[in-house]
């Protein structure tokens, strides 16, 4: 009998295992609780969250040596630097076998054209949200860039409006209105798009990308360029406020700039068969429905649309037509650091000015 006893205190005196851990850097608000919840259990593990505000802030926190993350979600623009700089582990297909429930227009970005790295998560577009009973009275109708860049309409709703604090996607809507490329690194092209905003620059309330879902929600602004899923929550903020107007959606007839987020797996993954097990179980219809259905994220999933809501899917500018698509431009990496010192002067003189 003494001869198992010692071995069993020696082992009653080890610290319990930790339990298995998935660790999830992702954007704030960005997936349902429930989902992370039924995840958990499946899994037999806990998710440990850490949040990003902004792919720059992301960028940087990797550059600065962050490492324990196994999955993240970054914005297709910075996919082009986080595979050059080997942040990301090419992905083992024969672990997703719900793969097959992406849509194929949603595969293939010019940064990763055979998905090696990445599998989409959600998408949204940049629009135009607006106080539908105001813009009616004043006789606006709310359907292109002229909106928020021509003084003659500005005129009418001078210090109602806020544009995002985003270089890119600022000059991004002026380019489109223009008629050029979002991407473009023409001067002349850069120039044009600068004066128009500086003209309209008067009649904007602010440059706002934080507080504008409230400030339109409760009617203190009446147009916001904005993301369509904030626009979709300050509609539903509107609505459960019982206020005595409505929000609504324009996606301009001249082209709208479409972001996406993608599930990658980092290069330093502590538990990369958790963060295939992860991905693998986001790709089923009802917990990627989860997220569009909490925040108003467009979906790449074809097995999520059983499971969304009517009212979200009839929704052209968080599920654009497939006649609006070829519209939609996607934003990339600028091409060389000369030219993103470049815009980020033109910036500064547009907010200083």
């Amino acid at each position: 009998m003494k001869k198992w006893l010692l071995p069993l205190a020696l082992l009653l005196a080890l610290p319990a295992r930790a339990a298995d851990v998935l660790h999830l850097y992702n954007w704030n608000d960005y997936i349902a609780p429930e989902t992370i919840e039924r995840f958990e259990r499946e899994c037999g593990c806990k998710v440990a969250q850490s949040h990003y505000s902004d792919s720059e802030e992301m960028l940087a926190k990797l550059a600065a040596g962050a490492k324990g993350y196994d999955v993240m979600v970054p914005a297709t623009e910075v996919l082009v630097a986080l595979i050059k700089q080997g942040a990301l582990q090419p992905l083992d297909k024969s672990k997703l076998p719900n793969l097959k429930n992406i849509d194929r227009a949603y595969l293939g970005t010019p940064a990763d054209p055979d998905n090696r790295y990445t599998v989409p998560y959600a998408f949204g577009t940049t629009l135009i949200g607006y106080n539908e009973q105001k813009l009616k009275e004043l006789g606006i109708t709310p359907n292109s860039w002229a909106l928020i860049f021509e003084p003659e309409i500005l005129a009418k709703i001078k210090g109602k409006v806020t544009v995002l604090d985003s270089p890119r996607e600022l000059m991004g809507a002026a380019l489109i209105y223009l008629g050029y490329s979002v991407n473009t690194t023409d001067r002349k092209q850069w120039d044009e798009a600068a004066a128009l905003i500086k003209r309209a620059k008067p009649y904007w309330a602010a440059f706002n990308a934080s507080s504008y879902i409230k400030q339109l929600a409760t009617g203190t602004i009446w147009v916001a360029h904005g993301y369509s899923m904030d626009i979709f929550q300050a509609r539903s903020d509107a609505q459960d406020a019982g206020r005595p107007f409505s929000i609504g959606f324009s996606l301009p007839k001249e082209g709208a700039v479409m972001g996406g987020d993608h599930m990658v797996i980092s290069a330093h993954a502590p538990r990369p068969d958790l963060a295939h097990k992860f991905i693998n179980f986001m790709l089923e219809g009802e917990n990627s429905a989860e997220l569009t259905n909490m925040i108003g994220t467009g979906n790449p999933n074809l097995a999520a649309r059983p499971f969304i809501k009517p009212e979200i899917l009839a929704l052209e500018a968080i599920f654009p037509d497939p006649t609006v698509q070829p519209r939609l431009q996607v934003l990339t990496e600028m091409m060389s650091a000369q030219d993103r010192r470049a815009l980020n002067r033109l910036w500064t003189e547009i907010k200083l000015r």
